[in-house]
């Protein structure tokens, strides 16, 4: 299928690894031109090598409120135009409720919250303006469903579920489609202590009802669409990506 995304302008948060450089590089794939923001231009610099020339990159530390509220600009200012973005950039600091200390939600909400909506606002002016574009915002499955020591994760997570809910709603009319992506357990850098013990990695398994852990490329189809013109009619909506794992709690 012919998703029409040739020449489309798309901008990817925290696309030096993991999911993020997955979708990157299937964007580039089908034709657009993708500029993958991150921390680590090393890393980021791998991944445009890849990216067959239609991968650019911008180093950015989500945490740095005026460099993520100007990446949309940086955008335009290098391609014209912003048809789309991607909010996958995200950290997820594990620990018992109880004793964690304030600066580490603050941190959280920082990356998780805040910079996606700065971007998004952003990036929705342009957009706006243009006549239309796509939002994708990556959750997980916190965010549907709490995880104990992980509660900051799960509330910035949840926090993202319901921004992409209200503001579908308000930028419809404006052609912009604002959708959600909750990814369960993949293989990924953020995943490396499961993945490396025999033991946590079965008893994690164990809870998925497909049996195993996913693979990047198992999300990068649905994200593509979701950035492609094919889904003008899809919004505000919360795709769980996650084997079964939801629906069996």
């Amino acid at each position: 299928m012919d998703l029409e995304l040739k020449d489309t302008v798309v901008l990817v948060t925290g696309a030096s690894r993991g999911l993020g450089a997955a979708i990157a590089l299937r964007l580039a794939e089908e034709g657009a031109h993708v500029v993958a923001a991150a921390r680590s231009k090393r890393s980021l610099d791998e991944v445009a090598e890849r990216g067959g020339g239609r991968v650019s990159v911008i180093e950015a530390d989500m945490r740095d409120e005026e460099a993520v509220a100007g990446l949309a600009d940086r955008v335009v200012e290098r391609h014209g135009r912003i048809d789309a973005l991607v909010n996958n950039a995200g950290i997820a600091p594990a620990g018992r409720f109880a004793g964690q200390d304030p600066a580490v939600w603050k941190e959280t909400m920082a990356v998780n919250v805040l910079a996606p909506m700065l971007l998004t606002q952003a990036a929705g002016r342009h957009m706006i303006a243009q006549g239309g574009g796509r939002v994708v915002n990556v959750a997980s499955t916190t965010g549907v469903r709490g995880k104990p020591h992980l509660v900051g994760y799960s509330t910035s997570k949840g926090a993202v579920v319901r921004f992409t809910e209200a503001l579908a709603a308000e930028w419809a009319g404006k052609n912009v489609q604002v959708n959600c992506i909750a990814p369960g357990a993949f293989r990924t850098d953020a995943q490396r202590a499961v993945l490396d013990s025999p033991d946590l990695l079965q008893r994690r398994i164990a809870k998925i009802p497909a049996g195993r852990i996913a693979d990047p490329a198992e999300l990068v189809p649905l994200a593509c669409l979701l950035v492609s013109p094919l889904s003008s009619f899809t919004t505000g909506a919360i795709f769980v990506v996650d084997g079964g794992e939801s629906g069996k709690l």
